[in-house]
């Protein structure tokens, strides 16, 4: 079964494809379907957004299609940078560079304690099929924002995410004790299972 990942990050259609190695299912990119246009993500969640693109793919396609809308969520910001992760520095409403959207972070994080830097990173990853199955679901990443960079792994805002389980941050981690313990990873093993479950049927 093809199913198709519904990003044109190629950062996550590596990831992703790697997270959920199923037996039965090839995974292809936009790239490989010849997308190259834009979906427009006007969710209100990460949930809503990860279906909008699902969807849309399915859709258009005639194939069943994930999607996922992740991002960061500090405490101390009251959940920012949230759904606006990708664009958070951005001046016209387009996705902004990492070291932007960090530089700011930072600066809007400046005169809060350390021990008041909680946050998480979110995923919520959508499963939508051509015969009306649609589902979604949502793993969690917990830690803190630290002061400055460290290490130059990942991206997005990996250097200065924190992960208590790694007791370091993601941009010093390599790529496998990362997707051990993400976000992603954890949205990934629940998708995976509901996946296996679509397959079986």
């Amino acid at each position: 079964m093809k199913i198709a990942i519904a990003t044109g990050n190629a950062h996550k259609v590596k990831e992703l494809s790697k997270l959920l190695d199923i037996e039965g299912i090839e995974f292809v990119s936009l790239k490989d379907l010849g997308f190259t246009g834009d979906i427009i993500e006007d969710g209100k969640t990460f949930a809503e957004n990860a279906m909008i693109k699902a969807k849309f793919i399915c859709d258009k396609y005639g194939i069943p299609a994930i999607a996922d809308d992740s991002g960061l969520c500090v405490d101390a910001l009251n959940g920012e940078p949230g759904i606006y992760s990708a664009r958070y520095a951005s001046k016209d409403g387009g996705n902004s560079d990492d070291r932007a959207n960090i530089d700011l972070l930072l600066e809007n994080m400046k005169s809060i304690p350390s021990g008041e830097r909680s946050g998480r990173f979110v995923c919520s990853m959508a499963f939508c099929a051509p015969d009306g199955v649609a589902l979604t679901v949502d793993g969690i990443c917990e830690g803190h924002i630290t002061c400055d960079i460290r290490g130059e792994g990942g991206f997005g805002y990996d250097p200065v995410f924190y992960c208590t389980k790694l007791c370091k941050t993601f941009g010093e981690a390599s790529d496998e004790e990362k997707n051990n313990v993400s976000h992603r990873y954890n949205a990934c093993k629940l998708l995976a299972v509901k996946l296996k479950e679509y397959i079986n049927n």
